[in-house]
C-alpha cells in the first residue's frame, strides 16, 4: 500500500513538469494534456481491455429489490468525514452500490492518498459484512454457502462508481484520479431474475466524462457507435451519471457549459437509451425535473466545506422486483471539526 501512495505522489510531481501529451505506465496514465480527447482516448483503451468483455463490472442481485446511493461534489481535502459517512450510510442500509457525480477530491497528492485509504477501509468493512473466510483462506459470500471456492480479497470489487469532475482535473489531477479509477467513462448492468419468457431482467448504468463541459469529438463518436449501449438487449431501466448538469437549477434554461449542439445530442441520446433518471452535479444546488419522459436530478454538494451544516445531500434510489422506481433524499449529519467551534 505504501508503494502505491509513493506512486500517486510521484505521478503528480511528474505531471507538474510535463508539457506534451506523454503517457506512462501500462494503464496509460496521462501525465499532461488532460483535455477530454486525451482522457477519452486513454479511457477507451482501458475500457476495451479490462471492462468491455465478459461483464467485468456487472452485478448480479437475483430476484430482489435493490437500492443504490448517489452523492457528488465531495471536494475531499484534509477531512474525509462526509465521504466516510456516505460509505457508512450505504453499508448500514445494504445499498447495492455508491455512485459519485465528480469533483471527488481537490487535487493534491495527499488528498488522493487519503481518498484511496478511505476507499480501502470502506472495502474492508464491506467485505467483513458480506463475506466470510472459508477453509481455503479465501472469501465467500455469506448469502452463497454453496460457493466453496470463494474469492481472493483483491478480486472483490468495492462497488464505488464515480465520474470525473472539473476539479478532479486541475493541476494535472487526471494523473491522480486515473491512477485510482482508471477510466473516465464506462457502463455495466445490474442483472436481476428472469421474465416470463426466460430472458434476464437487466438495468443499465452509464457513466459519462463531462468534466470539461463537453463530451468531445471522440466520446460523441464512441456513443454514436454504441459503445455504451450495453449488450443490445432490452433494459428495464437505464441510469445515466454526469458531472456537468444539463439544466440550470430552478430554470428551464440549459446549462451554459455544454455546447448547445451537444446538449441536443445528449437529450436525444437519453431518449435513445430510454433513460429513467439522469443524475448530475457540478452546480452545488438541488434540482429535479422531468423532460421528454426522462427524470433529471441535480444534487447539492456533499462537501463539508460547501455544505457545513447537516442536510439531505445524498439520494437513494429504490428499484423493486416489479420494476417500480422511487427515490428519496438521504440526510448527512457529519459536521467538520472546525465548524463545531
Amino acid at each position: 500500500m505504501k508503494a502505491k501512495y509513493i506512486l500517486i505522489a510521484a505521478l503528480v510531481a511528474v505531471a507538474m513538469t510535463q508539457t506534451s501529451c506523454e503517457k506512462v505506465s501500462p494503464q496509460g496514465v496521462l501525465m499532461a494534456g488532460t483535455g477530454v480527447e486525451d482522457r477519452v482516448e486513454m479511457s477507451e483503451l482501458y475500457y476495451r481491455q479490462y471492462l468491455m468483455d465478459g461483464g467485468a463490472n456487472d452485478i448480479i442481485v437475483g430476484d430482489n429489490d435493490y437500492t443504490f446511493l448517489v452523492g457528488g461534489d465531495s471536494h475531499l481535502t484534509t477531512d474525509p468525514g462526509r465521504m466516510d459517512e456516505m460509505f457508512a450510510i450505504g453499508l448500514e442500509n445494504n445499498d447495492l452500490m455508491y455512485c459519485h457525480l465528480g469533483d471527488i477530491a481537490d487535487t493534491k497528492a495527499e488528498y488522493y492518498i487519503r481518498l484511496d485509504s478511505l476507499i480501502q477501509e470502506a472495502k474492508m468493512r464491506y467485505v467483513n459484512k458480506y463475506y466470510t473466510r472459508n477453509d481455503l483462506g479465501r472469501w465467500q459470500r455469506k448469502d452463497d454457502p454453496d460457493d466453496k471456492i470463494g474469492y481472493e480479497y483483491d478480486v472483490i470489487k468495492f462497488p464505488f462508481y464515480p465520474v470525473v469532475g472539473n476539479h478532479d482535473l486541475t493541476h494535472n489531477g487526471w494523473a491522480l484520479w486515473s491512477n485510482i479509477f482508471n477510466s473516465s467513462f464506462y457502463e455495466f448492468d445490474v442483472i436481476l431474475g428472469y421474465d416470463e419468457l426466460g430472458q434476464e431482467i437487466r438495468d443499465h448504468f452509464i457513466f459519462l466524462d463531462t468534466a470539461s463541459g463537453t463530451l468531445g469529438k471522440k466520446q460523441v463518436e464512441l456513443i454514436e457507435k454504441g459503445l455504451l449501449d450495453g449488450d443490445g438487449m432490452y433494459y428495464r431501466h437505464t441510469f445515466v451519471f454526469s458531472h456537468t448538469n444539463i439544466f440550470r437549477p430552478s430554470s428551464w434554461q440549459f446549462a451554459s457549459t455544454f455546447p448547445r449542439e451537444e446538449t441536443y445530442f445528449l437529450l436525444k441520446q437519453f431518449d435513445k437509451w430510454d433513460a429513467s433518471i439522469v443524475f448530475c452535479g457540478h452546480v452545488h444546488a438541488w434540482d429535479e425535473r422531468e423532460y421528454n419522459a426522462v427524470y433529471f436530478l441535480t444534487l447539492d454538494s456533499m462537501s463539508e466545506r460547501n455544505s457545513p451544516n447537516p442536510g439531505d445531500y445524498l439520494v437513494r434510489v429504490r428499484v423493486s422486483t416489479d420494476g417500480d422506481l422511487s427515490f428519496e433524499k438521504v440526510r448527512m449529519n457529519y459536521v467538520a471539526k472546525d465548524a463545531k467551534k
